[in-house]
């Protein structure tokens, strides 16, 4: 019942929406607000009344303490329907999570409620101009107030949902740097830094926070990203949340948290441009099948051609894998909440090292999955007549948010390969052999089971490789090919979600138990899962080879190479 009223709330103020936010587009209004599409004020208040800025909160504050699972599902349903409006109150709820597991009960009772209302904007301020991803060097500064506050003084750029018109309020969660704190990621505090203070009488009155402008992008149009600008004229009031210096600790609840949403959000916008995509290709008529040599013949419907199953196909095995790795990314933090000790533990490994994967999977093979249903309309699919193209605009960001594709690869094999010595790896890999063995016991899985194993030998082989490389010192050389080693241990954790998804299919299919699924739904699972094995796993031993290949660039310095 939750998930079905997250589709009405995305058919009645979302869907409708969709080009005409991308057309009449956020802009910057010339005095520190940004224009936004009149229905986005109703979007937001919408869907705070029906719980889903809320609704993974406990009752205590106002939430319904929904799984990730169930909450999550209803988030992929607004991301496909309309992923420009989304954010808005996804990025909401991620703030109010913050201030209500770090902040104290002061800071919860002031901002958290308007937050969930819908009423205030909160946003997550850490990219400054001169630093970029690089958070060692951010200089935004804190010097603490007579009155226990704290003077900020900076700037931050790329805040998506900051100081629109749609909210009254925005709660800006800010990085800054506390006077004669340590250098580095060490000395960075957070903040709660609010557009207008509220008063005891329940009046605004504004911080010295200024929007000096929105970023105008090609894609996501109806949603605004702005350049903030704290104590410009030294009047910006920022309040310490936690203790000193733990602020990036802090963040960093939100940042994995986003990953996993900017994951789903990829697999929601690809799986969008896929059912477009679908529905053309079983309405268009166009040309006949080669083996048909009569000409007068009717036109065929170019679902029937085999070159655009394929394109159909590579688009759902990639879409519904990366679907499937974001669920169980929000089964793992579901599992987290109830588990104890060292099955505690574990889900928190898993879920570690499947963050970066889950963001960087669904991002840079969503957009190539999107362009594919580019191709399956062929020149229709390039103009502004149907909306695969602006899904492909839209995607493109995914693999920048919350960290680009090189960042998320460096986090994989610089910190999650290598934590606890590479226990995160080991758990992922005795997880994926439950997997294999449970398929094994149906004789017609048993292929794609041994051709999962096989992929878990090299992944490991190579894995040894680059950790050999690291413990000589050879930090940067191991590194270099990061983002191969990334898709190479992508597409294995894609298998998996396919092999686990068909060994379910094949049960139903075996016991012709169709309560909750046709026989068609998981045979289309089965199916696709081979589809997975024979066209995309392959791809993995090619990144093996890349990287165990002796003869690539060893000194990483020479720009002569690059000129």
């Amino acid at each position: 019942m939750i998930v079905e009223s997250a589709k009405l709330l995305a058919d009645r103020h979302m869907a409708p929406y969709f080009k005409e936010m991308d057309e009449k587009k956020a802009e910057y209004d010339g005095h520190g607000g940004v224009k936004t599409h009149p229905q986005l004020k109703i979007i937001i208040h919408e869907a705070a009344q029906q719980g889903w800025i809320s609704g993974a909160s406990s009752f205590e504050l106002g939430g319904l303490q929904l799984p990730m699972m169930i909450f999550n599902s209803g988030q992929h349903i607004f991301q496909a329907a309309n992923n420009g409006c989304q954010g808005y109150f996804s990025l909401t709820t991620g703030s109010a999570a913050l201030i209500t597991s770090f902040g104290n009960h002061q800071q919860i009772e002031m901002f958290v409620p308007k937050m969930f209302g819908g009423e205030w904007q909160g946003t997550m301020a850490l990219t400054e101009p001169q630093a970029g991803s690089s958070l060692t060097d951010i200089t935004t500064s804190a010097s603490l107030r007579e009155d226990g506050m704290y003077s900020i003084t900076g700037q931050k750029i790329f805040i998506s949902g900051g100081q629109h018109e749609a909210c009254n309020n925005f709660v800006h969660l800010t990085l800054a740097r506390i006077k004669g704190a340590p250098a580095g990621v060490k000395g960075i505090s957070l903040f709660i830094i609010p557009k207008f203070w509220p008063q005891a009488d329940g009046s605004l009155v504004a911080n010295d926070v200024f929007c000096a402008g929105d970023f105008q992008k090609m894609g996501q149009r109806g949603y605004c990203t702005t350049h903030l600008v704290f104590g410009e004229q030294n009047n910006c009031k920022g309040w310490l949340v936690g203790e000193p210096n733990k602020g990036l600790t802090y963040m960093f609840q939100m940042m994995n948290e986003a990953r996993i949403s900017v994951g789903l959000s990829a697999a929601s916008v690809a799986m969008a441009a896929y059912q477009a995509s679908l529905q053309y290709a079983s309405e268009r008529p166009q040309g006949r099948l080669a083996s048909e040599k009569d000409p007068l013949k009717p036109p065929t419907l170019i679902i029937n051609h085999p070159d655009v199953q394929r394109m159909l196909l590579t688009q759902k095995a990639i879409v519904e894998g990366a679907l499937s790795l974001v669920m169980e990314c929000n089964r793992l933090t579901d599992n987290m909440h109830v588990a104890e000790g060292e099955e505690k533990h574990t889900n928190w490994l898993l879920l570690e090292i499947l963050t970066p994967i889950v963001k960087t999977y669904a991002a840079e093979q969503g957009s190539r999955s999107a362009a594919l249903a580019i191709q399956t309309l062929g020149g229709y699919g390039f103009t502004m007549d149907f909306p695969v193209q602006q899904h492909y605009r839209d995607l493109k960001i995914m693999s920048l948010y919350e960290g680009t594709t090189g960042i998320q690869s460096l986090d994989l094999l610089g910190r999650k390969v290598t934590m606890e010595k590479g226990k995160a790896l080991t758990e992922l890999i005795r997880t994926i052999e439950d997997c294999i063995r449970q398929a094994d016991t149906y004789g017609s899985l048993q292929p794609f089971a041994k051709a999962l194993k096989v992929e878990l030998e090299r992944v490991q082989a190579v894995t040894s490789h680059l950790t050999a490389l690291m413990g000589s010192g050879d930090i940067d050389r191991s590194l270099a090919d990061a983002a191969v080693y990334m898709e190479l241990l992508s597409y294995g954790v894609i298998g998996w979600q396919w092999l686990k998804q068909a060994t379910v299919a094949y049960t139903q299919l075996q016991s012709s138990n169709f309560t909750n699924q046709t026989r068609e739904f998981y045979e289309g699972k089965v199916h696709t899962m081979k589809f997975f094995f024979r066209y995309e796993l392959p791809h993995a031993e090619a990144c093996a080879k890349t990287i165990l290949n002796p003869e690539f660039l060893t000194n990483l310095r020479k720009r002569e190479v690059l000129a």
